[in-house]
């Protein structure tokens, strides 16, 4: 067998991923391009991706593929479609960063409400030392508690991130149609326009790209806080980024994007640096423990797959 990794990078440098080798021949590569992808898998039975697109354009020459195997929960990136079509198994990972995205979630509401940034730097700047006065409390930061908390995309990560806001005290608003015991549920325009804070989970597909736009981020509260730890394209980023840049939304964080990296042709790049802004670079399901568990589960989803067992299946 023939194991190719083709973004290995995207996992990180401290992981070892050597193991790989008891299945049979690994070839590991950083990342790869269009070209290369089409001369790396041109005799590999199994090919391991993380954020590559993966299609009928350049999987063609791959003749011996048996399986595609993602190193992430989701998997928009792969035509599932076309693998069907050339009887190709593809197999994503559930479960193994839900408590470390719910905690990048929860960390990145706390420090937007906080104002946490303003007041590091106002010691860091020495203004706090020069200031001679006991306390700084500018600028105007409010409680948690008692706060309306939506949440879009209701989950694995969803509901521990549910969990969370309920411990710090928040009405929680769930947006789904069907009843949840013990959650209110509501529709996308209510979670809009009642929540103090805006957290989405939800996967990318043709129902949620561009979820929330122009005319949801109108009916927002003017101090509302959003996160987006789901798909970059279930915002309209170039709506979002203006909001930003009009004072609408009390605070931003995003952790995912419709190009990665983006570059300053983006609508963020001009929000990056403002202080009611977190952009961290796709790092929310990225801590060692988390990404010790993919690796493994990635492992047993070709043994299982092999051994002709349905395992995190998802054509």
């Amino acid at each position: 067998m023939k194991i190719v990794f083709l973004d290995a990078l995207t996992l990180g440098e401290d992981i070892d991923l050597s193991g790989f080798s008891e299945l049979g021949e690994v070839e590991i590569y950083g990342t790869s391009d269009e070209a290369q992808i089409r001369e790396r898998t041109r005799d590999a039975d199994v090919i391991i991706t993380n954020k590559l697109k993966l299609n009928a354009q350049n999987l063609d020459g791959a003749k011996a593929l048996k399986l595609i195997c993602v190193t992430a929960t989701g998997y928009d990136n792969i035509d599932v479609e076309y693998a069907r079509k050339r009887g190709v198994g593809v197999c994503n990972v559930v479960g193994y960063s839900t408590s470390n995205v719910a905690q990048i979630t929860a960390s990145m509401v706390l420090d937007l409400i906080n104002r946490m940034d303003d007041y590091r730097d106002s010691v860091k700047s020495g203004e706090y030392s020069a200031r001679g006065v006991a306390n700084v409390l500018s600028p105007t930061y409010h409680e948690i508690e008692g706060k309306t908390w939506g949440i879009v995309g209701f989950g694995n990560i969803g509901r521990r991130v549910a969990r969370i806001a309920d411990a710090l005290g928040c009405r929680i608003l769930v947006n789904k149609r069907e009843a949840i015991p013990d959650y209110e549920c509501v529709d996308i325009d209510t979670i809009c326009r009642e929540c103090d804070i805006i957290t989405l989970h939800t996967p990318l597909n043709d129902g949620t790209r561009g979820l929330i736009g122009k005319e949801r981020l109108e009916m927002m509260k003017d101090e509302a806080i959003l996160v987006n730890v789901a798909r970059g394209a279930v915002l309209d980023e170039g709506a979002v980024a203006r909001a930003v840049k009009e004072g609408k939304l009390g605070g931003f964080g995003c952790d995912v994007y419709s190009s990665e990296p983006f570059g300053a042709e983006h609508p963020y790049f001009a929000i990056k640096d403002m202080n009611n802004v977190i952009l961290t670079p796709h790092m929310a399901w990225g801590s060692l423990e988390a990404r010790l568990r993919l690796c493994s589960e990635v492992k047993q989803n070709i043994i299982c797959y092999f051994d002709g067992k349905l395992r995190n299946r998802i054509d």
